[in-house]
């Protein structure tokens, strides 16, 4: 959703921070809100307790004059009064029953009826218009057919004389031109603050001071990347009758940190049928379905997941939705409807995966609430992912009922609501499985040498000039065979699909000439044609992409929503452009409306924003457009048929393209125009271009709720320009069944007047002609009796149908699917970075950081796969802190030392250091705990030990140290030693290792148990008693080295310390001094 409504307190803030107009008066106000402190309150504002005061409740309520909910000319006792009477208390607006629960307190201004003017501005299309009426007030009447308008280019700006002349004409005299500046001032803050509504009644000019008294504003929350530092804080309050649940507030923060979309409004907590529906297309009409059918009382929900969100993602989702459904039990039970259309690019699989580990996490609530569970989807991947949801049925415990897209999409809604019975899923019929679509029944190859457009299409001689190809009544063909592109983005994935369709669709050379990225040098990039290996160059410059490939006139923009416009722009500088689809959604609709008018200056054909694409089969394919190689095949979009669509939704036009395929002989062309407010092209635009072409006898058209364009298909339809059948139909039908406003998922799916309500638009298709259904479940019934009446007629001749190539699965995609399996190249079990969460050993790095489990605990998980009680991990870490350094005189921080000195980086002379580590220096951990555990179990005595390694000539490793001794202990080995005996389990290593100890300091007092010794005899202890380990993992530990790694990693600590220390001291180049050397020369050389 791009325009959202804000609070009246921030809108009068944006202008009272930015508007410099003279003449305005100052803008104060004081918000007053649930929690009411009213002595607070005054000493924020003092000007509480000295003016006269206006009260009125401030959450978007319309007409609050005429409902009796404001308060004039009153003092703050009476205000305070007046809020108390009304805070949080239920009232009934238009139908929909809410909560007073904030209200806003400003200076009354004393003022006659004849000095209210009423003044508003909001977008269109083109651009934005301003009306205005020279009265205003609670009794201004019906505006727009009273009010002076003034329609404004998004490219211009209004001049004060303009306005003076055409909209503030019968203002009295002496303050029209004040009132003309306003307005000028007024609609610049308006453009420049990314406002899309701002409507001001009354305005009030008093004693030559303006004063803005009710104002109403939506901004566009799209641009908050632009406008985030003049916003500042803002509030995007519901509608008024619906409270705003923490759910949805957590829904919406998850949707902003993803680049997928997650949405969802709760309409009736207490609901019984609930959705969770991929898309936002989708998910309107399930909602529509839902009512249609009698349940609008009953739906609980409105929410969409689509962009291909990850497990993780659908998974927070899903646990979101089955809590709210599990909150409240119902007599009846309750319905939960896992819908969605054909997807285009998201991995059914890997989204049902998050669900499905949400429903078993629920399980036994879900079993307690009584809830069915109906799901249908269809695109990549789909048949694991419905796999994986009926094996689920076995173990949830509830009835679960799947189909693929063999079922039309809102068949399940019926079931679920038992106006129909239940047909349970049976396998996806051969011709449409991955499998065999794609490797085909034989292993022959089809030769790709004519194009299919050739037989099915309007033909193309090699000569034709591509850019100028125009049908016989002069309208542009946006789309030929021998079409190219430019793509814009790093997307190997889409431009991989691209030609893997160009391959099937047997055209002569595939359709991406060049990718550009900016963020990259010149390269190039391998795909596959088909069987072979080919090259596509990438360019940094848009320019040397032009001017290498000037035969190039389409440019499909992968560019994010921050850089869209830029690219667009610079691609609409390049005469040879002639056609842009821009796939980004959340541009803001200022940016969108500029990005219009220029192409319409370049007549330029541009298909988007927030768009899938288009595709016309044959030819060529915009991007992800008509799913994965599956769909396409399943869906005959390899070559053309009879039947164009134009539709709003990237997911339904994958729906419709399955739709069309299965009722009629297939699609000719179909264009998803995009979801937002307003798209670079119309359905009257493309509708006009099918109705032009000869080869298509049959249009199709999906609208949704929002915007008037379907009212241009009515009027070309009665004024004969339109004469093929159209079947059209308007999704969103449940808008009007609703007590308050939804957004639903596509930015432009609100009706802001009756006319724009789906119920309206159908009406009027219907009255001008055009083929509508009584609801989506008869829409694909409508298009193949339309159909068939054509061929009837013999409007339509069905013809054969063709073989298309056979296209090599990729290797990736192939594993993914669990068509072929590779030995790895080697394994792991410590670590899982694969997934939208880093595991260490199984367990989630949140959990880790949530159960505080420290870096000894991450060392448990890394090296052991165990989690270590709390007394272990405490131990692993203290020996860290021990054995981080030593001092600068010992081998490995000397060695550092003299690297880092050299100028040598960081990783250079850590590594010095560290390769001194031995049998010498720190690497006695593994060695003292080998020999003191052989010898304990061996039953030795501690004196029979000492002695067997004296006759060994042997040192025991861990004893002994250069200064310490029993007169000068190491403080290491005592703080060591006391934790290790108040807190292991038991210590019989280190106790034999104290009775060593004994004996050989006897001989000479620093021969004592040394910290390596130390932490080796009690690591052994740790492993062997914590009831972890087996026996014979703690002799494999010791052995694999794993104790001198704690010394490894606690002395690098203490080596990068040196280095940073020496960095930081700016020592120079390090040379030995002579006087520490002695320099003893050979004597007396003999002749050899």
């Amino acid at each position: 959703m791009s325009v959202k409504a804000i609070y009246e307190a921030d809108g009068k803030r944006l202008i009272s921070q930015h508007l410099q107009f003279p003449q305005l008066a100052p803008i104060k106000s004081a918000v007053a809100a649930s929690n009411l402190d009213c002595a607070k309150l005054q000493d924020e504002s003092s000007w509480l307790s000295s003016e006269r005061l206006v009260v009125k409740p401030d959450q978007l309520i319309k007409r609050r004059g005429k409902l009796g909910l404001i308060k004039v000319n009153a003092d703050w006792p009476e205000v305070q009064k007046w809020i108390t009477e009304r805070m949080n208390k239920p009232i009934q607006v238009s139908g929909a029953t809410g909560t007073l629960r904030r209200f806003i307190v400003e200076p009354f201004v004393k003022h006659t009826q004849d000095q209210e003017l009423y003044l508003c501005i909001y977008g269109t299309r083109e651009g934005d218009s301003i009306l205005f009426y020279h009265e205003g007030g609670v009794d201004v009447g019906n505006v727009d057919e009273k009010a002076l308008k003034l329609d404004i280019a998004a490219n211009k700006l209004p001049s004060i004389d303009q306005v003076e002349k055409e909209l503030v004409k019968n203002v009295a005299a002496p303050i029209k031109r004040l009132v003309a500046e306003f307005i000028v001032a007024l609609f610049n803050i308006y453009r420049k603050l990314y406002f899309a509504y701002l409507e001001i009644n009354p305005l009030v000019v008093v004693d030559n001071a303006i004063y803005i008294l009710d104002l109403a504003a939506k901004i566009d929350a799209t641009a908050e990347y632009l406008c985030k530092k003049e916003w500042g804080e803002i509030t995007f309050p519901p509608p008024f009758g619906r409270d705003a649940y923490p759910e949805e507030a957590y829904i919406a923060e998850l949707d902003a940190k993803s680049g997928a979309s997650l949405k969802l409004t709760i309409l009736n907590e207490q609901g019984r049928v609930w959705t969770m529906v991929a898309g936002g297309g989708a998910s309107v009409i399930y909602s529509d379905t839902i009512c249609d059918l009698g349940f609008s009382h009953e739906l609980a929900n409105y929410g969409e997941y689509s962009g291909a969100p990850t497990e993780s993602q659908t998974y927070e989702y899903a646990k979101v939705v089955l809590s709210l459904i599990c909150r409240h039990k119902h007599p009846e039970g309750k319905v939960l409807i896992i819908g969605g259309g054909i997807a285009n690019f998201t991995n059914v699989a890997a989204t049902f995966k998050g669900i499905i580990r949400a429903l078993m996490e629920f399980r036994h609530l879900l079993v307690e609430s009584k809830v069915s569970i109906f799901a249908r989807r269809g695109g990549p991947n789909y048949q694991e992912g419905l796999r994986m949801m009926r094996d689920l049925g076995t173990d949830l415990g509830v009835p679960l009922h799947v189909f693929g897209p063999e079922t039309h999409m809102t068949a399940i809604v019926s079931m679920a609501l038992g106006k129909q019975a239940v047909s349970d899923y049976t396998a996806t019929v051969a011709n449409t499985q991955t499998v065999s679509l794609l490797l085909g029944e034989s292993s022959s190859t089809v030769s790709n040498k004519k194009s299919r457009t050739s037989s099915f299409g309007e033909a193309l001689s090699d000569n034709k000039d591509v850019k100028s190809l125009r049908n016989e009544r002069g309208r542009i063909t946006v789309f030929t065979d021998k079409t190219r592109c430019f793509v814009w983005g790093m997307q190997p994935r889409a431009v991989q699909g691209m030609l893997d369709f160009d391959y099937v669709s047997s055209r002569e050379t595939w359709s991406v000439a060049a990718m550009i990225y900016p963020f990259s040098g010149d390269h190039k990039q391998k795909f596959y044609w088909g069987h072979k290996e080919i090259l596509i160059p990438v360019f940094k410059d848009m320019s040397d992409a032009m001017r290498k490939f000037p035969e190039v006139d389409v440019l499909v923009n992968f560019a994010s929503l921050r850089s869209a416009y830029d690219s667009t722009m610079e691609a609409l500088q390049f005469k040879q452009i002639k056609a842009i689809s821009i796939i980004a959604e959340g541009i803001p609709e200022a940016k969108t409306k500029q990005l219009i008018a220029t192409a319409q200056e370049k007549d330029v054909t541009v298909i988007g924003p927030a768009t899938v694409g288009g595709i016309k089969p044959g030819c060529f394919r915009i991007g992800n457009t008509g799913g994965m190689l599956d769909n396409i095949i399943a869906s005959k979009l390899y070559r053309p048929g009879s039947v164009a669509y134009v539709s709003r939704s990237g997911g339904m036009s994958n729906e419709l393209n399955n739709m069309i395929c299965r009722t009629t002989d297939g699609v000719y062309e179909g264009v998803a125009i995009g979801g937002d407010r307003y798209p670079g092209t119309t359905f009257i635009d493309h509708i006009l271009r099918y109705n032009d072409t000869d080869d298509v006898k049959l249009i199709v058209m999906l609208g949704e709720v929002g915007g008037i364009e379907e009212y241009h298909i009515c009027q070309e339809i009665k004024n004969g320009r339109i004469t093929k059948p159209v079947v059209a139909w308007c999704i969103g039908t449940c808008a009007s069944m609703f007590t308050s406003e939804v957004q639903f998922g596509h930015a432009g799916a609100c009706a802001n007047a009756d006319r724009e309500t789906s119920v309206a638009k159908n009406k009027a298709l219907r009255e001008a002609g055009a083929h509508v259904p009584n609801s989506f479940d008869d829409y694909g019934i409508l298009i193949r009796d339309v159909y068939n009446d054509l061929v009837s007629k013999g409007t339509i001749v069905p013809k054969p149908e063709q073989q298309p190539p056979t296209v090599p699965m990729d290797y990736a995609w192939a594993r993914e699917l669990g068509l072929i399996r590779k030995p790895s190249s080697f394994m792991t079990t410590i670590c899982d970075e694969r997934g939208d969460e880093l595991r260490y050993a199984g367990m989630p790095i949140s959990e880790i950081f949530k159960e505080e489990m420290g870096i000894g605990g991450v060392i448990g998980l890394l090296w052991f796969q165990r989690r270590l009680p709390h007394y272990a991990t405490r131990f692993i870490e203290m020996c860290l802190i021990l054995t981080a350094d030593h001092g600068p005189a010992v081998s490995g921080a000397h060695n550092t030392i003299v690297t880092a000195r050299a100028g040598k980086d960081l990783i250079s002379s850590l590594t010095s250091g560290l390769l001194t580590i031995g049998d010498r220096f720190g690497g006695a951990l593994d060695g003292a705990a080998r020999q003191f555990s052989e010898a304990f179990d061996l039953g030795l005595l501690p004196m029979e030990f000492v002695n067997s390694m004296r006759k060994q000539n042997k040192l025991i490793m861990g004893i002994g140290h250069r200064v310490k001794s029993l007169n000068n202990p190491d403080k290491r080995v005592v703080i060591l030693k006391h934790y290790v005996k108040s807190n292991f389990p038991s210590t019989p290593l280190l106790d034999y290792a104290i009775e060593v100890e004994k004996i050989t300091t006897s001989k000479r007092p620093n021969l004592i148990l040394n910290v390596d010794g130390c932490i080796g005899v009690c690591f052994v202890d740790l492993l062997r008693n914590c009831g972890a380990f087996t026996t014979e993992e703690v002799t494999e530990y010791i052995e694999s080295g794993t104790l001198n790694g704690i010394f490894v990693l606690g002395r690098s600590m203490g080596f990068i310390g040196h280095f940073l220390d020496q960095k930081r001291l700016k020592q120079g180049l390090y040379r030995h001094p002579w006087d520490d050397i002695s320099y003893i020369m050979p004597e007396g050389l003999d002749d050899v």
